[in-house]
């Protein structure tokens, strides 16, 4: 009877480890990094922007935020490169990934920032005033510290769910853990190998990961 015939084949686990790990160097891991500094920092921009701008301009940003939490993430990516080429532009679509991931991510962060800045404890505020601190001090040496410092675990969370997303990046062509091990699969004609190991490479990372950001909440509550 021939190995094939058995659910497992340990030469094709070790054929295909050499690219699956590649793929979680060279695009999982990049693009959650990357898509995560691009989605911390524009949520909280976002989220200052609602608090502190003229109400019109919070408005339209408020439904944009809304319009992209609320549309799929896999149509944001291939609007992301076919509407960029019907313009006549071309980008890597690793950027696009990286971009329309942040910006999809920002959205959900900027509640998390904004739930962070209203627990703020109003006498904070009153005291910055009567510090006569003006509202960018106020802002950037007592509320934002504070509201980041109370979101880190929430923050953590989006980024987990993130790194689980990414096979998404796909669609627009671009060759991720999953893409590889059916590639492999197709190959082949061993699928069993190579998607086992993307989902042990994805729990590999993702669940010390999820205890590191237990471990954290934890210990902020602790120091609240």
């Amino acid at each position: 009877m021939s190995d094939d015939s058995f659910p497992w084949n340990w030469e094709h686990a070790w054929a295909v480890l050499p690219d699956m790990l590649w793929t979680f160097l060279t695009v999982t891991l990049v693009l959650t990094i990357a898509g995560s500094a691009i989605a911390a920092v524009l949520g909280l921009i976002i989220a200052l922007i609602r608090r502190t701008a003229a109400r019109p301009v919070a408005g339209v940003v408020t439904f944009v935020m809304n319009f992209i939490r609320m549309t799929p993430l896999v149509v944001q990516l291939l609007f992301g490169l076919y509407g960029l080429l019907a313009l006549g532009i071309q980008i890597p679509p690793m950027i696009i990934g990286i971009v329309i991931f942040g910006i999809h991510y920002a959205t959900y962060m900027a509640e998390v920032y904004r739930a962070g800045i209203d627990s703020i404890a109003p006498g904070q505020w009153e005291a910055a005033t009567a510090l006569s601190m003006s509202p960018r001090r106020t802002w950037t040496a007592v509320v934002i510290p504070q509201a980041v410092r109370a979101t880190v675990p929430a923050l953590g969370n989006y980024v987990i769910s993130m790194f689980k997303e990414t096979p998404f990046v796909s669609v627009i062509f671009v060759a991720d853990m999953v893409a590889t091990a059916q590639e492999y699969g197709g190959d082949h004609f061993r699928y069993v190998e190579a998607i086992t190991l993307a989902g042990i490479l994805f729990l590999a990372a993702s669940y010390p990961t999820s205890l590191l950001i237990g471990r954290l909440e934890k210990r902020l509550a602790r120091n609240a």
